[in-house]
């Protein structure tokens, strides 16, 4: 069996396929909508998953295009007259069509992984499972155009496969709604569009997306292995099984994957050498470069009594509302990685720090003004500022002598801390 599992990885379409799923996946990672996986483990898996909407109908098609290879060679009586079953038969073929759109899924990942290896630290479990789930799409996907392909040997069924195969991961998310935990369910790229740095993918949705798939994938194994319609018919049974097993498992509510935050990756990591400055796990790989700019704007704070000693990296979401612990020794510093996976502006990181000093709590009304802080922190650290509101009231305070100057910052980062700053 296994030679000729690799003659049929030779002479299928197999390698043709692990190449066309891996130059489209490439390509859709690094052009569709710019890198949007550069901060880490989980958003790759996702952005993986997101462009399945590519290369889901593109293996449909592919497996339709080789089940037709014995119909353009006009071999099918020849093989119905073996005495070797037609399971046995096929199962060369489903092999290794499925090593095929695993091997270039994989290896999609592996091309994004490199990419982001100098600076993602932090790769937990569900990253695999979320891969495996998208990968077994795939098979599923493959086997099933295997079978409509044995079914309807025609040269027209590989396009309309692959259009059909399009349209309807499209045309899901509508179908389902106001229910968008059913398109979760059926949908191998549902709500896996632009995932922040602290979105995960639940346990409980990858199982039933899981079980939901393993059933299609059994259905179309056994509807390309079939002799007959009772068989067929049958293969609908893990079908309808798999649906009801899944929707039980799925959580009934909406944006499920949208709303889920990995307080793992949200935990703070400080670097060895400069324990005053923290970031989430998740950006941990960018300590290094975060460290010196912090620790300048630490050092211009000093010249505030009851300046913050340390900088935390601001680890707010809002899908739902989460605020870290406010600390008033702590400056929330919020961390943007470039399309490169690194820091996006190491220059910026002693002016946001500084500027951060000035921010307020949450939920206060009265709070400082972009430009009010953006002021008091460019007087802090000695240069003005670009943005014209903030220069202009910098230069206020540049004309003041130094004591007054200083009073008026300290007054209002007093009175962004305690909610009070004038209107």
């Amino acid at each position: 069996m296994s030679r000729m599992l690799r003659v049929e990885l030779r002479r299928s379409a197999a390698i043709g396929t692990a190449l066309a799923l891996l130059v489209v996946g490439v390509l859709a990672l690094f052009f569709a909508e710019g890198i949007g996986f550069a901060t880490g483990w989980m958003q790759l898996a996702m952005t993986q998953r997101l462009y399945l909407v590519l290369l889901w109908p593109l293996a449909l098609a592919a497996g339709a295009w080789q089940a037709r290879r014995e119909h353009r060679s006009r071999v099918a009586e020849l093989f119905a007259s073996t005495p070797r079953p037609r399971a046995q038969r096929a199962a060369p073929t489903l092999g290794a069509m499925a090593i095929a759109v695993v091997g270039g899924y994989l290896a999609m990942g592996v091309v994004g992984g490199l990419w982001i290896a100098g600076t993602a630290r932090y790769l937990p479990l569900s990253v695999f499972v979320v891969t495996g789930v998208g990968a077994l799409a795939l098979v599923a996907a493959v086997w099933l155009g295997l079978a409509a392909g044995r079914l309807l040997p025609w040269p027209v069924t590989a396009p309309a496969l692959g259009v059909g195969g399009l349209a309807l991961l499209l045309l899901i998310p509508g179908a389902t709604r106001p229910r968008g935990w059913l398109a979760l369910v059926f949908s191998p790229i549902y709500e896996m569009n632009m995932p922040d740095a602290y979105t995960t993918v639940p346990e409980r949705a990858s199982a039933a997306q899981a079980l939901w798939l393993a059933a299609l994938t059994v259905t179309a194994l056994l509807l390309a292995i079939s002799g007959g319609w009772r068989s067929r018919t049958a293969a609908v049974v893990p079908l309808i099984l798999g649906v009801v097993l899944a929707v039980a498992v799925m959580p009934h509510r909406n944006r499920y994957v949208v709303s889920s935050v990995d307080t793992t990756a949200q935990e703070l990591v400080c670097a060895k050498d400069q324990p005053r400055v923290c970031l989430s796990r998740v950006h941990s790989g960018l300590l290094g470069e975060v460290g010196p700019g912090a620790a300048e704007g630490l050092a211009a704070l000093a010249k505030l009594p009851g300046a913050p000693t340390r900088v935390h990296e601001d680890t707010t979401t809002y899908v739902p509302d989460v605020y870290p612990a406010w600390d008033n020794d702590v400056v929330l510093l919020e961390v943007e990685v470039g399309t490169n996976g690194h820091l996006r502006d190491r220059a910026d990181v002693p002016v946001e720090v500084v500027t951060g000093a000035f921010a307020s709590p949450p939920h206060c009304e009265s709070t400082a003004s972009a430009a009010q802080a953006l002021a008091a922190a460019s007087w802090l650290i000695g240069r003005p500022p670009a943005d014209a509101e903030a220069r202009a009231l910098w230069e206020t305070l540049h004309a003041l002598p130094a004591g007054e100057a200083q009073a008026r910052v300290v007054a209002l980062r007093t009175a962004a801390l305690t909610c009070s700053v004038p209107r």
